[in-house]
């Protein structure tokens, strides 16, 4: 059996879950976390250990991140007791919300929200679960389209992932001597429960992306969690520190 192991943020829905499902698929075992959702993810690691790997859950709050020192010894605790290893392979940033907001009547409460959420707690999370990721691992962070193109009404939330854009950039840098690579995907808008689930469930907004879009529909959960898939593959060993957009084209 397969000893690769990824930790994935967020993993109880949405884009997290299909990219832990299309891992193990590859016979990557899995760590998930989720934050309040704990049926959700104890019924994915039902689903996923039917794959024939191994999965655990364990629950994170990235915006609270007092919390990420103990998380990180319960992640080492559960590698040493499911998995006899004292370190994993892959870790994907991808916990997160959304806001809807215009810039002017953005609240100070909910850019710090953002904030906490999208960009000091990957960064922290990542600095406290460093000592566990293997030399020679991967880091795929998550961003979005709207870093390239604005659409009104997301400029704290863009912000945050520009930011974590930047910071891709110099996590390769850094952690280059130990061999692990650092990238971070930019998905387009897709058909999930993602921001009250307005791209999958209002035709009109997914008829409009899907005309701004080259291949002319709106993402699906599973183009997503393939190419993460495929960026934390061994066959992408060589790319690092790149800005992935995976949109199908849209605003071009």
């Amino acid at each position: 059996m397969s000893q690769t192991i990824a930790l994935v943020t967020g993993g109880s829905r949405g884009l997290g879950k299909n990219a832990a499902l299309k891992l193990a698929a590859r016979g990557v075992n899995i760590i998930l976390t989720y934050n309040s959702q704990q049926q959700e993810a104890l019924n994915l690691v039902r689903e996923i250990e039917l794959t024939g790997v191994k999965a655990v859950a364990i629950q994170l709050n990235v915006a609270e991140s007092a919390g990420f020192a103990a998380f990180a010894a319960q992640v080492k605790q559960q590698l040493h007791d499911v998995w006899q290893r004292d370190s994993f392979d892959y870790l994907l940033n991808n916990a997160g919300t959304g806001l809807d907001a215009l810039f002017e009547k953005t609240t100070e409460q909910q850019f710090d929200d953002l904030m906490n959420i999208h960009l000091k707690g990957p960064f922290f999370l990542t600095q406290h679960l460093l000592p566990l990721i293997k030399d020679g691992g991967r880091i795929l962070n998550v961003s979005t389209g709207l870093t390239r193109f604005a659409l009104p009404g997301k400029a704290a939330y863009a912000a945050m992932k520009g930011a974590m854009e930047v910071l891709t950039k110099y996590q390769a840098k850094e952690l280059g001597a130990r061999g692990i690579s650092v990238n971070i995907i930019a998905p387009g808008a897709i058909a999930t429960d993602f921001g009250g689930g307005v791209v999958r469930d209002n035709e009109q907004v997914a008829k409009a992306i899907a005309a701004q879009t080259a291949l002319g529909r709106v993402g699906q959960p599973d183009d997503i969690g393939n190419a993460i898939a495929v960026l934390l593959s061994d066959e992408s060993g060589w790319m690092n520190a790149q800005r992935v957009e995976v949109s199908g084209g849209m605003f071009l």
